[in-house]
């Protein structure tokens, strides 16, 4: 698809393009970090006492799509990747060592304080960072950040009107955490990208340049830290 296709496509199926579609190619093109608040992100929201959520397979390969997309415009270079959670949820922990994230954050109530250290350790830059969220306690992070999707509930239109007004967003997703909004928002970075069909024709050969991005990202061990002290700390 052209991207006016692309656009006209999504947009139809209820994604809101809050940021103009030149504008938000052209910052896409600069992400260097892909960073996902998980509650309300990868699952509806809904969790029992022990913390426990589930997480689709469907986001899964989008978000391994994405890395690999990114990593064909960056010479090799997978994107770096984290989650930054408010709570200790280890099935965040589980999907993330699985799917080899660079790290985990978790017991993050002020997300942008992560941002910081990200800048200072890892040598990204704001304007770098394309941040996926749900809820009002990511927006001191999500006010900051390059690139800002906002992951639809229905219920949340006050929220909705805020982000857009204050500009803290830069597009909706169309299906909410419970329906593959992952999936959504992977598949349509990699449009606006402009590679979607050399991603799944690599993807189908498997041997050809998707072998040594597989190869590269099975290598990345995933880390934990937390805040102890008002300090990023590793966890164990």
């Amino acid at each position: 698809m052209t991207l006016e296709e692309t656009v006209n496509t999504y947009s139809e199926n209820g994604t809101q393009f809050v940021l103009g579609t030149g504008e938000l190619t052209a910052k896409l093109k600069g992400v260097k970090a892909l960073i996902f608040d998980w509650d309300g992100v990868f699952h509806s929201g809904y969790k029992s006492e022990n913390q426990s959520s589930l997480f689709s397979e469907a986001d899964s390969m989008g978000v391994n799509m994405l890395r690999f997309a990114y990593s064909l415009i960056n010479d090799g270079e997978i994107p770096y990747t984290a989650i930054i959670t408010g709570e200790n949820n280890k099935t965040a922990f589980y999907w993330a060592a699985r799917e080899h994230l660079n790290d985990v954050f978790f017991k993050i109530k002020d997300k942008v304080e992560i941002l910081n250290w990200l800048m200072e350790n890892k040598g990204v830059k704001k304007e770098e960072v394309l941040f996926v969220f749900d809820d009002i306690l990511d927006l001191s992070m999500a006010k900051e950040c390059g690139v800002r999707y906002l992951i639809n509930r229905d219920a949340s239109l006050a929220l909705h009107s805020y982000c857009k007004e204050n500009k803290m967003c830069d597009l909706i997703t169309a299906n909410d955490g419970g329906n593959h909004a992952v999936r959504e928002l992977s598949e349509l970075t990699i449009s606006l990208l402009g590679n979607w069909n050399t991603v799944v024709n690599e993807r189908v050969k498997f041997k050809g340049e998707y072998a040594p991005y597989i190869k590269k990202r099975q290598e990345i061990e995933t880390k934990f830290y937390t805040l102890k002290n008002g300090e990023v700390v590793v966890s164990k």
